[in-house]
């Protein structure tokens, strides 16, 4: 079946978009629940899988399920360029009223699209899933915990920890976070930042079925780091800030020396003090220095206006 014939088009009710990186274990039983789900509550669909040229070799197993139905499309990246680069690949390509982004490790699990879909009847423009009694390793909980919070702290962004990528989005979403055109990408912060009507329900969530998960503790720092420099400008006022409150309370300092000196006849501090001091200081700009830095590489990066992505090979190109 053709997507399109001749110039009329035809119209595809939900679009299901999934970054795939490894889960050779998981994807064909993922396509075959999505497949049931979708047949339940709409007439039209598709199912577009992103390979994110990670472990194994999900693209062979992308273009079988391919062959077998119609409904299924696929995009091969020329390298691995990040789960939310290929977030945005294969948003831009879908076409349905509504879009669902989900992982494809099945801790999204498809049933739960027809709870969403349904949440829509109430006039909302995003419906985002609450995963409920999170199967992750503690670390990851802990760190997730302590990272959305920062995050949120740091782009003045109310963040649920307990909501990620999974959720179904109505077109005009999809194509307000498509015109943002910064090169790093991180989908959920962008959904927030757009706005519109947005609910979120709980859902149930599943079993990692792939042995590891694909973000070490490493990837999820660098992450972090490159998401709070790409969206918030508030390490810099930060900075500021407290530059100005040390640079007062140094003064404050000052003159208590200075009556401590000349009225009370006190020693002066010798030299311990003051090499911890100019350590201290010395410290306190390099780390400004960095920050600084860092702006001004993120800078350097949009300014190349280099593509989010590279597809190296499509299967039915929309």
């Amino acid at each position: 079946m053709n997507l399109t014939k001749g110039k009329k088009k035809i119209k595809i009710d939900i679009s299901v978009v999934i970054p795939v990186y490894g889960c050779d274990k998981s994807l064909i039983e993922l396509y075959d629940r999505i497949t049931v789900t979708l047949k339940k509550i709409v007439k039209t669909y598709e199912i577009i899988f992103i390979d994110d040229c990670g472990r194994g070799k999900p693209w062979e197993l992308i273009k079988k399920i391919s062959e077998n139905d119609s409904f299924v499309n696929g995009l091969k990246l020329s390298r691995n360029f990040g789960q939310h680069a290929a977030i945005t690949a294969g948003l831009e390509v879908s076409k349905g009223d509504w879009v669902v982004v989900m992982d494809c490790d099945l801790q999204d699990k498809p049933e739960e699209i027809e709870k969403l879909y349904s949440a829509l009847q109430g006039g909302a423009d995003i419906v985002l899933a609450q995963r409920i009694n999170r199967r992750d390793p503690i670390y990851k909980k802990i760190f997730s915990w302590f990272f959305y919070r920062l995050l949120g702290y740091l782009t003045s962004t109310k963040i649920d920890a307990s909501i990620a990528n999974f959720g179904i989005y109505s077109r005009k979403v999809i194509d307000a976070v498509l015109s943002m055109g910064e090169s790093h990408k991180y989908f959920p912060i962008m959904v927030r930042w757009v706005g519109f009507n947005a609910i979120s329900i709980p859902v149930s969530h599943g079993n990692r079925v792939n042995d590891n998960t694909t973000y070490s503790f490493r990837k999820l720092v660098s992450l972090s780091f490159g998401i709070i420099m790409s969206f918030s400008d508030k390490p810099l006022r930060l900075i500021v800030k407290y530059g100005f409150i040390l640079s007062f309370l140094s003064a404050v300092y000052a003159v208590f020396i200075v009556i401590d000196a000349f009225i009370y006849e006190a020693s002066v501090p010798g030299w311990s003090s003051m090499i911890f001091s100019l350590w201290f200081i010395g410290g306190m700009l390099m780390g400004i220095m960095g920050v600084v830095g860092l702006y001004v590489g993120k800078t350097f990066d949009e300014s190349k206006s280099r593509p989010v992505y590279i597809i190296d090979e499509i299967i039915k190109p929309i």
